[in-house]
C-alpha cells in the first residue's frame, strides 16, 4: 500500500488532496497545525508547525522512521499578502521556511527509502500567483522557488525513479487561505471569478485530480514539470 505525507492535510487543498488518495487506497500522514476534524482508518495525523525548521525536521525524522513514505505532498500555505512599501522580511522569512524549507527537510528525511525502494512521487503545491500577483511580494517569490526546487530536485532524483513535478493552482475557493484575503460571497469574488476565462473558481478537488494524476506509479515519465490549474488565468492577467 502506498503511504503520501500531505503536509497542511486538515483544511482546503490539503484535505481534499488526503480524502483523494485515501479513497485511491494509499495510507496518509497528515501534518499541519491542526489534526483533520474527520477520521479514516488509513489516515494518520500529526500537529507540526512547518513554518518551524526544527519542529518539521523532529517531524520529518519520526514519519521516516514509522512509514514507508512513497509520496510527498506539500500542500501548506499562507499568503501574507502586503503592497511592496508594507512588505516585511519577517513575511518572506516565514514564507520561506514554509513553502520552501519544510519540503526540503521533508524530502530530505524520506528520500533514502524511496531511493532504496526506487520509487517516489513528490509534488510541490505552488500557485498561478509565482506569475506575479499584486500584494504577493513574499507569497509569490517563494511559490516561485518551489517551482525551482521542482525542477532541480526532479534531474537530481530521475536516476533513482523518483519524479517531482510542481501545480500551480490558479484562484481556489471554499479554502480558508483564500477567504481570508477575499470574503465569501463579497463583489471581489464575484469579479475574481467573472474573470477567470472558464467563469469560475476553482475548488480544492480539482488540485487533488492533478495530484493523483502525478502520483500514479504510470506518470513515471513526467518530471520536473508544473501544471497549472487556473482556469486559464495563467495566460493572461488576473487582478484582485
Amino acid at each position: 500500500m502506498p503511504t503520501a505525507v500531505v503536509t497542511g492535510a486538515s483544511s482546503g487543498i490539503g484535505a481534499a488532496t488526503a480524502r483523494a488518495l485515501l479513497a485511491a487506497g494509499y495510507t496518509v500522514v497528515s501534518l499541519a497545525l491542526d489534526v483533520p476534524d474527520w477520521t479514516h482508518p488509513a489516515l494518520h495525523a500529526l500537529r507540526v508547525d512547518l513554518g518551524d525548521p526544527e519542529a518539521t525536521r523532529a517531524a520529518a525524522a519520526d514519519i521516516a522512521a514509522r512509514f514507508p513514505v512513497s509520496h510527498l505532498v506539500h500542500c501548506a500555505g499562507v499568503i501574507r499578502p502586503a503592497l511592496l512599501p508594507a512588505v516585511q522580511p519577517a513575511d518572506l522569512h516565514a514564507l520561506t521556511d514554509l513553502h520552501l524549507t519544510a519540503p526540503l527537510l521533508l524530502l530530505q528525511a524520506v528520500l533514502p527509502g524511496m531511493q532504496a525502494r526506487h520509487f517516489g512521487r513528490v509534488v510541490l503545491v505552488s500557485s498561478r500567483a509565482a506569475l506575479g500577483l499584486q500584494t504577493r511580494s513574499a507569497y509569490s517569490a517563494t511559490k516561485a522557488g518551489m517551482i525551482a526546487l521542482a525542477r532541480t530536485w526532479a534531474l537530481e532524483l530521475a536516476g533513482d525513479g523518483i519524479t517531482v513535478n510542481a501545480i500551480a493552482p490558479g484562484p481556489i475557493g471554499g479554502t480558508a487561505m483564500f477567504h481570508a484575503v477575499v470574503p465569501a460571497g463579497s463583489e471581489t469574488e464575484a469579479k475574481l471569478a467573472r474573470n477567470i476565462p472558464v467563469g469560475r473558481l476553482g475548488t480544492p478537488e480539482d488540485i487533488a485530480r492533478a495530484v493523483l494524476f502525478f502520483a500514479a506509479p504510470e506518470a513515471d515519465f513526467i518530471t520536473g514539470q508544473t501544471l497549472f490549474i487556473c482556469g486559464g488565468a495563467s495566460v493572461g492577467t488576473l487582478g484582485i
